[in-house]
């Protein structure tokens, strides 16, 4: 599937929308590539606008309200969307439409069913959406993907996180914080390291006594992948003493080895394998601009692309179900509630009509 690629000369021409933390973030990393430039920052608070737009030090840098508008006043090529997960169909959606590709942050939406209204609003207008799993972006998970396909099948992928942050704000408050708000990063590594989508869970998720979380903060739960591999995940948000990597810290069984990995350094693996240098992503977020702008300039399909990131906050719904029902949940039941769910809210007839186009959600994914 083909995405409509910008041929103007110069940088790629970015509105950020959203004036919050990672937004701001966003922005600094904007500046920092020679290969785009910031030239409008969009959000609901004016006062939140024009704060971000005076830490930029740009002069004159535009703010208002309207995303697309800004990026219609300002001449933008892109969008780039850091709202909060909530608002992440309704500014993609309204950006796609308008003839506006799209970088969002991380989930997607806040469902699987928004989710694949966005992937089919961008089959209809043939915009890119990309969604910035960020955490892909680091040398050492490439090599560490070089040297497990070098050991042979794959029968167990294993993770742990471990950290202990005081957020405060609305993570204290969310029922499911660890799985909701973290878990989707390794869940996505765990398939980019696989090359394989899952096929069912069963998760477990809990309080320690001395959590200072509302919600379950820490969590376990082991996903059976295409292939026949297991992935496992064992994970707490108030563990603190000898935390992991925010990237967690990795164990890659397979038929002829092992890989080691603790999420910053470089792989180890036994036996040693001798493999090619990875190529260098770039680093989170910056990694994800950068993939972004590429695929804009000469249509190579970027890793984040809607279409193949569904999947990921699918495991994460998946796991919740499995922890509240106390059984194992198969992906393709969460897919296909969510597609049902998908067409009964769609309010756009020709994405409605794309919806309805696909034979199956796999299907679509895969595309």
């Amino acid at each position: 599937m083909t995405f409509r690629t910008i041929e103007t000369e110069g940088p790629l021409r970015l509105v950020v929308v959203g004036a919050g933390g990672m937004g701001r973030a966003w922005t600094r990393t904007i500046q920092a590539d020679p290969g785009t430039e910031l030239v409008g920052i969009a959000d609901l608070s004016a006062a939140a606008a024009e704060s971000a737009a005076a830490e930029t030090g740009i002069p004159g840098l535009a703010v208002g309200a309207d995303a697309v508008e800004l990026a219609r006043r300002t001449g933008a090529d892109a969008i780039l969307n850091a709202t909060i997960p909530e608002a992440h169909h309704s500014v993609t959606t309204a950006a796609l439409l308008a003839g506006i590709p799209v970088l969002g942050e991380k989930p997607v939406a806040a469902s699987v069913a928004e989710g694949l209204s966005l992937a089919a609003a961008a089959e209809y207008t043939g915009q890119l959406f990309m969604v910035s799993q960020s955490r892909r972006y680091h040398r050492s998970l490439f090599t560490v993907k070089r040297q497990v396909a070098a050991l042979g099948v794959v029968g167990v992928v294993a993770v742990e996180f471990f950290k202990a942050p005081h957020f405060g704000g609305f993570r204290d408050e969310m029922a499911s914080p660890l799985l909701l708000d973290m878990a989707i990063h390794q869940f996505d590594m765990a398939r980019f390291l696989l090359d394989a989508d899952p096929v069912s869970v069963s998760c477990e998720e809990y309080n320690p006594a001395w959590s200072w979380y509302a919600g379950d903060a820490a969590a376990t739960a082991v996903f059976a992948m295409e292939g026949g591999a297991r992935f496992t995940f064992n994970g707490s948000w108030c563990s603190p003493g000898f935390e992991t990597s925010w990237n967690g810290a990795w164990r890659i069984s397979a038929e002829r080895g092992t890989v080691l990995w603790d999420g910053d350094g470089e792989p180890d693996s036994a036996p040693e394998t001798s493999v090619a240098d990875a190529e260098d992503p770039g680093h989170e977020i910056a990694g994800s601009l950068r993939e972004f702008v590429a695929a804009l300039r000469f249509g190579t399909e970027p890793m984040g692309r809607v279409h193949g990131n569904v999947m990921s906050l699918a495991m994460v719904e998946a796991a919740i179900e499995s922890a509240a029902q106390g059984r194992r949940v198969a992906i393709d039941d969460v897919l296909e509630r969510s597609y049902e769910s998908a067409l009964a809210t769609e309010r756009n007839a020709e994405v409605l009509g794309v919806l309805k186009s696909w034979p199956s959600v796999r299907d679509a994914l895969s595309r």
